[in-house]
């Protein structure tokens, strides 16, 4: 056998707890219909696999209700008063749990996102609850089932280093350095190495490695996803396609020497820019750092507890979002699903969410691109729009 396999453009880019996540539910699907299991089987799709991927999606999401579950407890535990706070931790289980983006992405584009965002939401819940190791031992088993977690991996492990091995005695909240617990950092070290011991382990021991790192961080896909996420880059992309026409227009350019290859065409791929320089991964490392830099240092700096960490967390989602290499359009629902806590809290930031969660799931409509699927879409957007806005500005009058 060869040591990987290449039989299709469209490889296992997830990290190693999502092909075993994947060969277990294989062991179940061949008593739905065999010929699915058959890697030669390029875009095959009998109703019996149909019907088990949508029931498989359904029953894995049961993860997600917990952690929904376990989030509205954190609310309600904030106030003695639990009665005042029953409205708000209902919008925020029916903004979670009907979210329009995650709904799409899953059970109309068929994809697995929501146990996955609820080993998030349980983690963040845990962290709430300053059950730490719980918290971090749950986001180290994210991180090696879908590596883009990578991007609020900043908020995580600054809020544990400044909550749970320092203790802030002062009123100011300021670190006391002589308060460092070095049980503490050992215990969350234990438990980042052997998580990735776990997953990558037997891959260094076979040689795999470098494959199963290519695999997860394909470069050469390019700069911008095939539907463009609308972030900076696609604002840079369109940016240089007009100058390129103005450019030809004007006979500043030959328009023989333009390559015609588009940024847009389905299997995406390395593109360089006509007139503005070209991106490499490095440069949009460095914007993404930058951008999040300001929330990591207000959460050192300046905690505020749990609302802090959730705060930053949306932050260093956004800036990934905004500045990151080869974003999906779906990954800004890393950044609207926890900006649904903050939402019911304060009028501010359901302000900003209703925004960023109106625009942002508007960006997902080319997901979904049959004639049959333009009223679906349409109408729950519409749906979940007007709830979010009415439910919210009944909270906040």
């Amino acid at each position: 056998m060869p040591e990987h396999n290449a039989t299709s453009e469209w490889t296992l880019d997830y990290p190693p707890f999502f092909a075993w996540f994947e060969y277990a539910l294989s062991h179940i699907a061949k008593y739905f219909d065999p010929q699915m299991l058959v890697v030669e089987n390029l875009n095959y799709a009998s109703r019996a696999t149909i019907f088990f991927q949508r029931l498989s999606v359904i029953l894995t999401d049961t993860l997600f209700i917990y952690a929904v579950h376990e989030c509205c407890r954190c609310i309600k535990e904030k106030r003695a008063a639990k009665d005042i706070l029953e409205k708000p931790a209902f919008i925020l289980a029916v903004l979670l749990l009907w979210n329009f983006g995650l709904l799409i992405v899953d059970h109309i584009h068929f994809q697995y996102n929501g146990f996955l965002f609820g080993l998030m939401l349980l983690s963040v819940a845990r962290l709430c609850q300053k059950r730490y190791l719980e918290g971090a031992l749950l986001f180290a088993v994210l991180l090696h089932f879908k590596h883009i977690y990578i991007y609020v991996a900043p908020a995580y492990g600054i809020y544990l280093l400044r909550s749970y091995c320092f203790t802030a005695n002062n009123a100011d909240g300021s670190v006391k350095w002589r308060s460092f617990s070095f049980l503490h950092v050992t215990l969350l070290g234990l438990i980042v190495c052997l998580v990735s011991a776990l997953s990558l382990g037997p891959f260094l021991v076979l040689g795999q490695l470098p494959q199963v790192i290519s695999r997860l961080f394909p470069f050469k896909r390019g700069l911008c996803h095939a539907y463009w996420a609308p972030n900076f880059w696609a604002l840079y992309n369109a940016m240089d396609k007009a100058l390129t026409i103005l450019g030809l227009k004007c006979n500043f350019l030959d328009g023989t020497k333009i390559p015609k290859a588009s940024m847009t065409g389905g299997l995406v791929q390395e593109f360089q820019h006509t007139v503005l320089p070209s991106v490499t991964p490095l440069a949009t490392l460095i914007c993404t750092f930058i951008a999040i830099l300001p929330s990591v240092f207000c959460l050192w700096f300046k905690p505020q507890g749990p609302r802090g960490f959730v705060q930053c967390l949306v932050l260093c989602a956004l800036s990934s979002f905004m500045f990151g290499w080869h974003v999906h359009e779906k990954a800004i629902l890393l950044a609207i699903l926890p900006l649904s806590l903050l939402s019911i809290q304060r009028a501010k930031d359901a302000g900003i969410y209703l925004i960023l969660a109106t625009t942002g799931h508007f960006s997902l409509f080319p997901l979904l691109f049959t004639p049959p699927e333009l009223p679906i879409k349409i109408l729950l957007m519409l749906l979940f729009t007007v709830y979010s806005f009415s439910s919210l500005k009944s909270l906040f009058r």
